[in-house]
């Protein structure tokens, strides 16, 4: 049973093809409807870790990393369609690279960083973008109110990102004594107190 959430999370790397495959086809409403079924897994597992304890380092890690990828390469193929530019992309992947290397890097240091409010707030404006944009090339919409949702996940993107870094150097994670401690696994525990 505890690994019920884990397996939803990993449920939603094998949507991905899907949704890029019906994009790429146009079948936008078919997409939409695998998007809704991954969207659903990410809030069931997460209920379903919460309410039973099932909370897991891995989960910590692989949920946003599922949200993550799964975002970035929707984008990646509305950009190769035209639906949004390529400039808005490179932000966004530049963005989430940051915080992927980051997370390793604490991750590797036996500090696990899960996600906030923020990054969740940015993942479900442009999942509402994402959603928009279906709908308006699917029914030929002529006022394309989808950039608008797009230019509000950017910048809850840039804000996420600032509060992040925020947050590792309020912990200490950031400061160059701490990240020489850190290099000697036996400091850890020393330091995570200290944290």
């Amino acid at each position: 049973m505890k690994h019920i959430p884990n397996i939803l999370t990993i449920l939603r790397f094998f949507l991905i093809p899907f949704i890029i495959k019906y994009l790429m086809e146009d079948e936008f409403i078919i997409a939409f409807a695998i998007i809704t079924l991954s969207g659903l897994t990410d809030v069931l597992d997460g209920c379903i870790a919460r309410k039973f304890n099932f909370i897991t380092n891995f989960g910590k890690l692989i949920d946003p990393l599922a949200d993550k990828v799964t975002q970035i390469l929707i984008l990646v193929t509305l950009a190769l369609k035209d639906i949004i530019p390529f400039w808005f992309l490179i932000i966004v992947i530049s963005k989430e690279l940051i915080l992927i290397v980051g997370a390793s890097f604490l991750y590797g240091k036996e500090l696990v960083v899960s996600s906030r409010w923020y990054g969740k707030m940015a993942t479900v404006l442009f999942y509402i973008a994402i959603i928009c944009s279906l709908f308006i090339k699917q029914f030929n919409i002529s006022f394309d109110f989808s950039m608008i949702i797009y230019y509000l996940a950017l910048i809850a993107t840039i804000f996420s990102l600032v509060m992040y870094i925020k947050a590792f150097y309020l912990q200490g994670y950031l400061k160059k004594e701490n990240l020489k401690i850190m290099d000697n696994p036996n400091d850890i525990k020393t330091q995570n107190k200290k944290i």
